[in-house]
């Protein structure tokens, strides 16, 4: 049995509370309007919330006290607006009223209230690669658009999840909508319990390419969303795309700063904690840094909260717009040199600037692997995921050369 909460019209609630007690559930609370719902959700032994999707009756208010109390939120819509509404804040639980009560049970089917197992739990854990920078757009997004590229042209299944929690921009490099963002919709389910490989299936957008398309997890549309990303969210989120994929790619904000130091408050949300979470949490982290005197010196100084932060060894370097007009002659022998003498920092991994190969594939919506796969760029990047992240595949017996094997025949 299901307790409910209702927030919804006369006509539909009557007809909803009819269908629940017919199924064998249980309406505990009734409220006329999103503010008395939300006010009152917190003290009711209340496992879901259905609720219309009219201003009246659903708030941003409405959502996060669902998230905090452990509700579960499913919205009731009678047309496409209001569809587009709930959409709109980051919903992905929509029955259509026409549906009845049959839309809800189907709702509820593909979570944890459906008697069944996920057929598509995975039996090994995947990998996870955070990619970060620090500021002065280095190119963070446009080096894990790749990387996750890269991996799916290798075979595997990927998923490229958006955490940056100050300026998302996987969704426009890829021409895909933003307007329910995966990420934060998988982080409110991690939050009541109800995230699974399959609702991470559902609620993520996927990217196809003839080459090897990969699930793409968008970020929120507006920075003002950060505190959905909590790090516990975020963790559990990370935790479950393990179980979903090989490789999950973190796209992730620049900021590592420690919040609780400014914050007298210890319980409350913290605004870089979704990107210290996923560097922690990672098996592998991306630091790109931009290859010229600027953006040198800003990795350089932030490389260092980098390696505090990091629970891994496994941090690989590498240095975007690499040019001669920014750093002279001979940019990659300057770059390594600078990266080596200030840092400490050895066998960086340098990307040639292709300004050409770069706007083609944002113009387009495309990955470099698709836009430009002869780039010189994406050659770097290649080399990247095989040589320093999937290394095991490439690993071959040495050839013995003609001479040497007719020394062996002889």
């Amino acid at each position: 049995m299901v307790a409910f909460a209702l927030a919804m019209p006369v006509n539909l609630e009557d007809q909803f509370a009819f269908d629940a007690a017919h199924h064998g559930h249980e309406v505990v609370l009734r409220a006329v309007s999103a503010p008395e719902l939300a006010s009152r959700v917190a003290g009711a032994q209340v496992h879901v919330a259905l609720v219309a999707a009219e201003s009246r009756y659903l708030t941003d208010r409405l959502i996060a006290a669902c998230d905090h109390a452990g509700v579960r939120l499913v919205v009731v819509a009678g047309s496409e607006r209001e569809q587009r509404y709930a959409a709109d804040l980051g919903l992905y639980d929509i029955v259509e009223a026409s549906t009845g009560w049959s839309g809800v049970d189907a709702v509820l089917a593909q979570s944890q209230w459906s008697a069944e197992p996920s057929s598509t739990v995975r039996s090994a854990l995947g990998q996870v690669i955070a990619v970060w920078g620090p500021g002065g757009a280095p190119g963070r997004t446009s080096v894990a658009i790749s990387i996750a590229a890269e991996l799916a042209a290798l075979g595997y299944r990927v998923a490229l999840a958006d955490v940056d929690t100050h300026g998302a921009s996987v969704a426009p490099a890829l021409g895909m909508l933003d307007e329910a963002p995966g990420f934060a919709a998988a982080c409110r389910l991690a939050a009541t319990e109800t995230l699974s490989t399959d609702e991470l299936a559902r609620i993520g957008q996927r990217y196809e390419s003839p080459v090897g398309g990969f699930w793409v997890l968008t970020g929120i549309g507006r920075p003002s969303r950060w505190p959905e990303l909590s790090a516990e969210r975020v963790a559990t989120t990370i935790a479950q795309c393990r179980q979903w994929v090989d490789y999950t790619v973190l796209d992730t904000s620049s900021s590592l700063e420690n919040d609780e130091e400014i914050s007298s408050d210890l319980f409350a949300p913290r605004r870089n904690a979704a990107a210290v979470t996923a560097v922690r949490a990672a098996d592998h982290v991306i630091a790109v840094g931009a290859a010229d005197p600027v953006g040198l010196s800003r990795f350089l100084r932030a490389h260092v909260d980098l390696l505090e932060t990091v629970t891994t060894r496994n941090v690989s370097v590498v240095m975007n717009k690499v040019r001669v007009s920014a750093s002279g002659l001979n940019p990659h022998g300057q770059v390594t040199q600078t990266l080596s003498r200030f840092g400490g920092i050895e066998h960086p991994v340098l990307v040639p600037h292709d300004l050409a190969g770069f706007d083609g594939a944002v113009l387009s919506g495309k990955t470099l692997v698709d836009a430009a796969p002869r780039s010189s760029a994406r050659t770097a990047m290649r080399d990247l995921v095989t040589s320093r992240l999937v290394p095991e595949i490439h690993e071959q017996p040495p050839q013995r050369s003609w001479f040497s094997r007719m020394l062996t025949r002889r």
